[in-house]
């Protein structure tokens, strides 16, 4: 059997997804082995693990739709194809989803940014069962878990170097952590030259980069400290961005740090 990955433009106002073609598509009895009433009805996996033989031929489906969304000659068709291409899909992903904790578990199990990998790895898994080929013989677990850990090893590297902690001299914060809100430990002369620089009044970090630093780290005396997710909540802005900002305050102060400590 030949199978063949097909990239697709966007027909009117619907952009059908990419799928992966296989012969069997035009087969008289195509609908009926794929998207017949007996095909549609799939156990709710919502709960425990979807086994792979269900996943491959859910997928099959899944790509059979997008394929009949490709082909479709008007738009509510399209739609219908559409939305039960998305059903499929959504069914892979939550009847899977245990391989992002599963993974997430092995490569940070006890990482301060796992609760966030696991909203990245998300996106990932998504990925992974669109561009999945079940007609390889290839078990879905084995190949999104691969996905999983390789964008794990990515994700991982990037946030090493999204820590405060990891970004600005040891003796600036003790032991390489943000300072914990309820901690008696005496406070570092370095930290209290930090705090200097989060200061209204001072001109190095935008005020913006102040809060995301002290929402993020601790910094402040009445604040807790909060994942990417939850300082993009309460300031307006994605994930991403309050990480790029955090990035940006944290190379600032590293370049104030280091020369201060230069010419001292």
């Amino acid at each position: 059997m030949k199978t063949v990955t097909s990239t697709l433009s966007a027909p009117q106002a619907i952009r059908s997804p990419n799928f992966i073609f296989h012969e069997s598509f035009q087969q008289p009895n195509a609908e009926r082995l794929y998207a017949g009433q007996d095909a549609e009805v799939v156990e709710d996996y919502t709960v425990g693990h979807m086994p792979d033989e269900v996943t491959r031929a859910t997928a099959k489906r899944m790509h059979y739709m997008a394929w009949r969304m490709r082909q479709a000659a008007d738009g509510r068709e399209r739609k219908r194809w559409q939305r039960r291409y998305f059903t499929m899909r959504d069914r892979i992903v939550l009847g899977n989803r245990k391989l992002v904790y599963r993974a997430v578990s092995r490569r940070l199990s006890a990482s301060p940014v796992a609760d966030d990998m696991v909203g990245d790895c998300q996106i990932v898994l998504i990925q992974a069962v669109a561009a999945y080929n079940p007609w390889l013989g290839i078990r879905f677990s084995t190949y999104a878990f691969t996905c999983l850990m390789r964008a794990l090893s990515r994700l991982s590297q990037r946030h090493s170097t999204d820590w405060l902690a990891r970004s600005l001299p040891l003796e600036v914060l003790p032991a390489g952590e943000p300072r914990d809100h309820g901690s008696d430990k005496e406070i570092p002369s370095g930290l209290l030259h930090l705090d200097e620089y989060l200061q209204e009044n001072h001109r190095l970090l935008s005020s913006r980069e102040k809060k995301v630093l002290k929402r993020r780290f601790c910094l402040a005396d009445d604040s807790e400290s909060g994942t990417l997710e939850q300082v993009g909540r309460e300031l307006g802005l994605s994930k991403e961005r309050v990480r790029q900002v955090q990035a940006t305050a944290i190379s600032k102060l590293r370049k104030a740090l280091v020369a201060g400590t230069a010419s001292s």
